[in-house]
């Protein structure tokens, strides 16, 4: 057999060796990193900043919250980590309702929390790696009372930088919800369904 023919095959083999290898390798060139992962905390607090300080009336604000939840947060990472164990057992039809609902009660819940911080603001310091995300640190400085920390778990694991926890003065939005909604699954005997109509009004 010639010899530029056997560099050829050589040369297609290895060619398509290298593209199945980029294909399954990690994306490192889109990487998240602390820049990536400030730049999109820097925008929720401004959004934050700009909707607390806005006057609108409570509904008119949560409805806010729920669109920057829907743009900055990883809502069905989320939602599906807080539901737990049952989530595996969900139909597909099941799940994405679910995600909707919590979408509206996890938005309501912590908009209530920011709005507390009206008259005030939120200051984002640093990023740090922390294991497969970045920690962004941020302080929130209200009248009357001391500052105190608001941390920001931020990955893009979704295929996008988006955050995936909220901690507030100790509070892990995550370990807190997986508890929550494990007990109100639990009042509803399992019932998922039961849950998803009752979200909407929680």
């Amino acid at each position: 057999m010639p010899n530029d023919l056997i560099l050829s095959r050589r040369s297609l083999a290895a060619g398509a060796l290298a593209t199945l290898a980029l294909a399954v390798l990690p994306r490192t060139a889109h990487a998240l990193t602390a820049e990536a992962a400030k730049s999109l905390v820097d925008k929720t607090v401004a959004d934050i900043n700009s909707i607390i300080s806005s006057g609108k009336s409570e509904k008119a604000m949560l409805g806010e919250f729920e669109k920057l939840f829907a743009r900055y947060a990883d809502v069905p990472t989320i939602a599906r980590s807080v539901l737990g164990p049952a989530a595996r057992e969900a139909s597909k039809s099941q799940l994405s309702a679910y995600t909707k609902a919590f979408q509206g009660y996890i938005s309501r819940k912590y908009g209530r929390r920011f709005r507390e911080f009206i008259g005030g603001r939120i200051e984002v310091a640093e990023a740090r790696a922390v294991k497969s995300y970045f920690e962004v640190i941020s302080t929130a400085i209200l009248k009357g009372e001391a500052p105190f920390e608001v941390r920001w778990h931020v990955s893009d694991k979704s295929g996008k930088s988006l955050f995936f926890n909220i901690i507030i003065e100790g509070v892990n939005m995550l370990a807190s919800e997986r508890t929550e909604m494990g007990a109100l699954l639990d009042q509803r005997g399992g019932d998922l369904d039961r849950l998803i109509s009752d979200l909407s009004r929680l």
